[in-house]
């Protein structure tokens, strides 16, 4: 199992400064990456942070984590747009880069813009955007023509580090969501609440790996990403959960857990490691 810190970038972590800084401490303390959420949450009266500027930030003031996003909703960001966003920041990172996406679970953050918020919408118009996501990121000759998105003959330049592309985890917890999973290279969902409580048993992320498998040819090469709580010494969570398949914790950081004091201190920890 890897471990990684996730970072609620609301309130406090709205600054990307603070971010920063919290990637320092999980760089020093051994953990092996850090995640954010992509929310427009000043919508619903919620400071928040963009997470590409605060990606492209940590890259630099980091050497080794491992950089992702938990999730983005890609049916409100234009797939031509976010592929230069992600081979940038993997060239700037030098191939540290994990691209987390799904649906989006906020209808307030496409009504209050005028976007479809309907989930069969949003779901085609993922689909459809992953296909064209990966073409470019691959580096082929995209042309495609669909319900949502055009592209004529079109190939990205410059091309992200990582071959073939950087990983694509999918996020979501329906039935379609982990048929969706199976076909790219993880599946992240969320297993803590606002109260700081586990909210999923190392039985129901089995039973949700083993439905993944069941519509994957190969099992090698593809990440269960659970986000969680630990304190320091809780080896006995996390090997639980690394039984049930989790291969990343991502331990939750936000402002309804503790200070950013406390949560400095509980980086600073270190992960509670199962091995």
């Amino acid at each position: 199992m890897k471990y990684g810190v996730e970072i609620v970038p609301f309130g406090t972590y709205a600054d990307p400064r603070k971010i920063v800084q919290v990637a320092h401490a999980a760089e020093a303390a051994g953990w092996d990456g850090i995640f954010l959420w992509d929310h427009l949450a000043f919508t619903w009266g919620v400071p928040a942070a963009d997470p590409w500027v605060s990606l492209s930030a940590v890259a630099q003031a980091t050497n080794r984590l491992r950089l992702g996003v938990n999730i983005t909703p890609l049916p409100r960001r234009r797939p031509q747009i976010l592929a230069t966003t992600l081979a940038g920041l993997d060239l700037l990172s030098a191939g540290r880069v994990t691209f987390g996406t799904g649906l989006g679970g906020v209808p307030l953050e496409f009504t209050a813009f005028g976007e479809r918020e309907d989930a069969g919408t949003r779901a085609a118009m993922l689909d459809e955007g992953l296909v064209v996501l990966d073409g470019l990121l691959r580096g082929q000759e995209v042309q495609h023509q669909g319900r949502f998105y055009t592209v004529n003959g079109v190939c990205l330049s410059p091309l992200p580090l990582q071959k073939p592309r950087p990983p694509i985890w999918i996020g979501g917890e329906s039935k379609p969501a982990l048929r969706r999973a199976a076909k790219w290279d993880g599946w992240v969902v969320s297993s803590v609440n606002e109260a700081a409580k586990m909210i999923k048993t190392p039985e129901e992320m089995a039973a949700s790996w083993a439905y993944i498998r069941s519509f994957r040819d190969q099992i090698t090469g593809f990440d269960i990403t659970m986000s969680g709580v630990s304190e320091p010494g809780d080896d006995d969570l996390t090997r639980a959960y690394a039984q049930a398949g989790v291969t990343w914790w991502l331990e939750s950081i936000f402002d309804l857990r503790g200070s950013m004091e406390k949560m400095l201190e509980r980086i600073y920890a270190g992960p509670a490691r199962c091995e």
